[in-house]
């Protein structure tokens, strides 16, 4: 089956991070989050992170502005705040950029990254995964302890 993984940069270290990234052969890192800054870890702010990851031979995108899981417009609010993703996981610009991240994922290996170490209580787990999956790729989420956690094994979602 083919995979697509999801990473959180938490407060890792550069090093640990890239060595994550290394032991699982991660070729790209696309970057969802809406706002790719750290105010405790400035090695995550996205500028810096993208010249890191292409001096270690990885390549990056920003893809917040559909996959970050904050959008503006309030047509993707319910009437108490939170989230509507039955209208977000609608919307053309999100189903472009994860039918893009799909379409490669056979070619090259590459992990959906956010700040949250844990995808129990991430967006790339409540937002991006149910589209994934349901097209027919394995989530795997790298865990801080480097092992592999399947979305399989997780709680159903939704």
């Amino acid at each position: 089956m083919t995979s697509v993984y999801t990473i959180g940069h938490s407060r890792h270290k550069w090093e640990h991070f890239l060595a994550l990234l290394k032991q699982h052969e991660v070729e790209l890192v696309v970057d969802a989050r809406s706002r790719p800054f750290s105010r405790f870890n400035p090695h995550f702010n996205r500028e810096r992170l993208r010249n890191a990851l292409a001096e270690a031979g990885i390549g990056y995108e920003w893809r917040g502005e559909a996959l970050g899981g904050r959008p503006d417009d309030p047509l993707f609010h319910r009437a108490d705040g939170g989230l509507d993703l039955d209208a977000l996981w609608q919307w053309p610009t999100l189903q472009r950029d994860l039918n893009e991240i799909a379409a490669r994922a056979d070619s090259r290996r590459q992990a959906l990254l956010c700040a949250e170490e844990d995808p129990m209580r991430c967006h790339r787990r409540f937002l991006l995964t149910p589209p994934l999956v349901k097209s027919g790729l394995e989530v795997l989420h790298i865990r801080g302890d480097g092992r592999l956690q399947p979305e399989r094994e997780l709680a159903p979602l939704l």
